[in-house]
């Protein structure tokens, strides 16, 4: 798909991006067109996030998604790779919003995500195709992910971070901020405790934002499986924390042969997921 720019007064030139403080000029995109009849949430935080954030992440990202909004990030490592392809799970769009050119990949490693994007959704960036990824241009371009968006979430944030510069735009701009709670002992954490305690909304979970955001919801899009008691046992022991088969098998007192048929069929249902370690974590 080619790339393309736009500039303020093309119909597809977001609205509510042209009346921010310094919008851009123009816009370089790839993919689907940047609609502002979605309802578009911003979904940002930490580079190094721990499993239960990028778990957080994934889970509300699909959960959004699954219910017709657009996921807005910035292709970043971590929360903001989790939170698209939480969007792509759940069949949604999303549009990631880029501190380079479009012809650059930044990460490396999200190279296939980044594909992807293009494809399913929209790759944005106010820099020209060249521009590479300089530092400079990432604060500069989290007021883009902000004023497209009606809303920002933060999930993990230490104290001085990227994404608390997103949540301080969406303010100045008078976008809902909300934050995602977490381990008091954790710098992760920090951030987004700061921004509760400062008045952003505190949320847990898809019903949360909605209401936050003053929308009604009807029965979920997807109704999930039944579980069978097995099944149902198994999650009752797993907590948001990743922990091991063999120490799993140990707390529920059954064998390691006998833990692992149920643990891939919970995965097949959507309800753990195995990291690269081979640790579990449950997601829904």
């Amino acid at each position: 798909m080619e790339i393309r720019k736009i500039v303020k007064k093309d119909p597809e030139y977001p609205d509510q991006l042209s009346h921010i403080y310094d919008p851009p000029k123009s816009l370089y995109l790839k993919g689907r067109d940047l609609s502002d009849g979605d309802l578009k949430i911003a979904i940002v935080g930490a580079r190094r996030c721990t499993s239960y954030g990028s778990s957080l992440s994934f889970e509300l990202a699909r959960d959004l998604a699954v219910s017709g909004a657009t996921i807005v990030s910035g292709l970043a490592r971590g929360v903001d790779t989790a939170a698209h392809r939480g969007a792509l799970d759940g069949g949604g769009a999303t549009i990631a919003v880029l501190g380079c050119g479009l012809g650059h990949i930044y990460p490396k490693e999200n190279r296939e995500l980044h594909k992807d994007i293009s494809l399913s959704g929209t790759l944005v960036s106010e820099y020209d195709t060249k521009t590479l990824p300089l530092a400079y241009h990432f604060p500069a371009r989290n007021r883009i992910i902000s004023g497209i968006s009606v809303a920002v979430i933060v999930i993990e944030a230490r104290k001085k971070s990227g994404a608390l510069i997103t949540a301080d735009f969406a303010m100045e701009q008078g976008r809902e901020v909300m934050a995602v709670p977490g381990n008091v002992k954790s710098p992760n954490s920090l951030g987004c405790h700061e921004l509760i305690k400062n008045g952003a909304t505190m949320i847990t979970d898809v019903d949360d934002i909605f209401q936050a955001l003053g929308i009604e919801t009807g029965p979920q899009a997807a109704i999930k499986e039944e579980l069978l008691e097995d099944e149902m046992k198994v999650l009752e022991g797993l907590d948001y924390e990743p922990i091991i088969p063999d120490k799993l098998a140990v707390i529920l007192g059954q064998s390691i042969n006998e833990l692992q048929p149920t643990l891939l069929s919970l995965e097949l249902k959507g309800f753990i997921r195995k990291s690269i370690g081979g640790e579990i974590l449950r997601v829904n």
